[in-house]
């Protein structure tokens, strides 16, 4: 029992970006329909699962590997689409290019928001957990992070205004500084 509660803390803890950039998500697009809300759970959950799994597989060595570059991968993914973000929202609506529901943008943010997991992983190798509990765990706790946010960021977009999607932007920046600086210290 104690396994499962210390999962699911994980898990809470690995989903916090992946819950901030669903806010992004549906601050962006305040139009989001349910079934486009589950695929952008369903891939960011995806990497949220797999990253772990990859670093249980892996050991030491990926995780070791990894440590040195993986905040700053995630900074500049998350640097980068939040810029991209920011500067859409001067354009007219026909010239935006990013789009939180195309999959591209949607792999660049599961990939952004998972690379801690790949180190969580190896950890949990070491420490001989239940891989597969801990995936399941970690898979449902992203997925359902991610609903509420979107959840969250659709209703807020209404009451803010358009512009809310600068918000969007800076949050995304604040998520890959957030990375790289706990990664520094």
């Amino acid at each position: 029992m104690s396994q499962v509660i210390e999962l699911i803390l994980i898990a809470i803890g690995l989903s916090f970006d992946t819950f901030a950039v669903s806010i992004s998500t549906g601050l962006t697009n305040n139009k989001i329909r349910f079934i486009q809300g589950v695929k952008v759970a369903l891939v960011l959950a995806f990497f949220q699962t797999l990253m772990p799994l990859i670093g249980w597989l892996g050991g030491v060595q990926v995780g070791r590997l990894m440590s040195d570059f993986d905040h700053w991968i995630a900074f500049g993914l998350l640097f980068l689409l939040g810029v991209k973000m920011i500067a859409d929202t001067f354009k007219k609506e026909e010239e935006r290019k990013i789009n939180p529901m195309m999959l591209s943008v949607l792999i660049y943010l599961g990939l952004a928001t998972s690379v801690d997991a790949l180190v969580v992983g190896v950890s949990l190798a070491l420490i001989s957990t239940d891989i597969y509990l801990a995936l399941a765990v970690i898979g449902f706790t992203t997925f359902m992070a991610a609903m509420i946010g979107m959840l969250l960021g659709k209703n807020a977009t209404g009451k803010l205004g358009k512009n809310i999607e600068v918000l969007g932007g800076l949050i995304l920046i604040g998520i890959g500084a957030k990375i790289l600086i706990e990664h520094l210290s």
